[in-house]
């Protein structure tokens, strides 16, 4: 019987000094068990609230550097059918390969041949061609490049926006 009283003492004593403990971290002034996790689980929840706002600013400053400190590159050369288009930024690039298709489109330019890659940057590179739909006006590297610059453009500008 003594061992039992023994083992029961035991467990309330590390129950209380755990209780204290969490009391202490949480800043409770509750004298209750039941009050005392209840103030840890709202410590816990404003714990959690702290981490995604901070997440939010951390990804926020990140897009804002990279539009400083990662500008996207530009290469337009014409070729025998077409044109080579080669767009390049070291990183955060996400939406931009949709703007340059967009701008693909809006100089009727038909993409011939593609390789993108986005994992540890951004690289686009593809050979447009004029697409005969009745269109004779010609396009030169010029042109294109004008294009596809207002597409990378408006694309930087969205993500301005968004932070």
């Amino acid at each position: 019987m003594k061992n039992v009283v023994s083992r029961e003492r035991k467990m309330a004593a590390a129950t209380y000094k755990k209780m204290r403990t969490l009391r202490s971290i949480t800043n409770s002034h509750a004298h209750s068990k039941t009050s005392i996790i209840l103030d840890a689980t709202k410590y816990i929840d404003e714990l959690k609230h702290r981490v995604e706002r901070i997440n939010q600013e951390i990804a926020m400053a990140q897009n804002s550097t990279c539009q400083k400190s990662c500008p996207v590159q530009l290469r337009v050369e014409a070729q025998d059918k077409g044109f080579l288009i080669k767009v390049f930024s070291e990183r955060c690039c996400g939406g931009l390969l949709v703007f340059v298709l967009e701008a693909f489109e809006g100089l009727r330019l038909d993409v011939f041949q593609a390789r993108v890659s986005c994992s540890e940057g951004f690289l686009f590179e593809a050979v447009g061609v004029k697409d005969d739909q009745g269109s004779s006006e010609c396009l030169n590297v010029q042109d294109v490049k004008r294009g596809v610059w207002k597409a990378i453009q408006n694309w930087s500008n969205q993500v301005k926006e968004r932070t």
